[in-house]
């Protein structure tokens, strides 16, 4: 059994995040302090005894703000192969949530990680209204990054995706006036990012030019968690009318995309690449050509 329910007092700090990093839907922020009620998932089956000592502990939480989704630790215990945590998975909202797979960071008091792992919370079920239900997470040996496991003071936290963000090459840094940049930043901000791990190809501007070159300036959106580097880069334009207006290839050196972020870039398909004298770029696509 579980060391919590044989005391009345919790071992873990909290840890609280805005509703809408998690869940589509938010109420209207005020000032209001919003207190939980306990609601134990269908499945645990527990003692009257233990139920009056999670009821007990949670009425000892510290109310929350409004769309706020917090990580309350209870306790942690280590056993041979993994350590247990168990936590309040509380929320403010007003309406019941489901939660979805998340990376959970297991913190040490002075906030170094000691584990982090993807959980799949659908397993809590639908969690109603401004509720806190207790839950137990298990972390592996074998993920553990220190073998100082405290007993008081830790943290279970969620580990929110860094936003999508604009990433200039140095060059682009030192020619664009701060307008441009912002202008930058702003179209990056409102644009969907891409999914996690995808790596996709945004048209920003074509024209050409009178020498019959075209000039292509993209974003390079990289939405894995990984640094990229591209050195080399088939690409194929199109026009309106769907027809290949230029195709080659362009050699980069030490190009490189950061993890989560989007680099704009322009590429100049000189004079022989271009198929087409009078393309309609009224709409346009670029894309990679696929290696076969």
């Amino acid at each position: 059994m579980l060391s919590f329910f044989k005391k009345k007092k919790k071992s873990g700090e909290d840890s609280a995040v805005s509703a809408q990093e998690l869940v589509s839907e938010t109420d209207v922020a005020n000032d209001e302090e919003i207190e939980t009620e306990l609601s134990l998932h269908p499945s645990w089956n527990l003692p009257l005894e233990q139920q009056y000592v999670l009821r007990f502990l949670n009425n000892e939480l510290k109310p929350l703000k409004p769309n706020q989704i917090s990580l309350s630790g209870i306790d942690l215990a280590r056993e041979t192969d993994y350590v247990i945590v168990s936590a309040f998975v509380r929320h403010s909202l007003s309406k019941p949530i489901k939660l979805e797979k998340a990376t959970l960071l297991l913190l040490s008091p002075d906030n170094k990680i000691i584990a982090r792992k993807q959980f799949d919370l659908e397993e809590l079920g639908e969690i109603p209204a401004k509720s806190s239900r207790p839950w137990h997470f298990i972390f592996e040996n074998s993920i553990l990054k220190t073998d100082e496991i405290p007993n008081e003071g830790w943290k279970l936290a969620f580990e929110l995706k860094p936003q999508h963000r604009l990433d200039l090459e140095e060059s682009w840094e030192q020619s664009l006036s701060d307008e441009d940049k912002e202008k930058l930043r702003q179209l990056v901000a409102q644009l969907e990012p891409p999914k996690p791990g995808e790596v996709n190809f945004l048209g920003l501007q074509a024209k050409l030019t009178e020498e019959h070159e075209l000039h292509v300036t993209v974003f390079i959106r990289n939405g894995s968690e990984q640094n990229i580097q591209i050195q080399q880069l088939p690409l194929q334009v199109e026009d309106a009318s769907g027809e290949v207006i230029a195709r080659g290839g362009f050699t980069l050196d030490h190009f490189e995309v950061k993890a989560n972020t989007t680099k704009p870039w322009t590429f100049i398909f000189p004079k022989e690449l271009v198929q087409k004298t009078s393309p309609d770029l009224s709409k346009w696509k670029v894309y990679p050509i696929q290696q076969q």
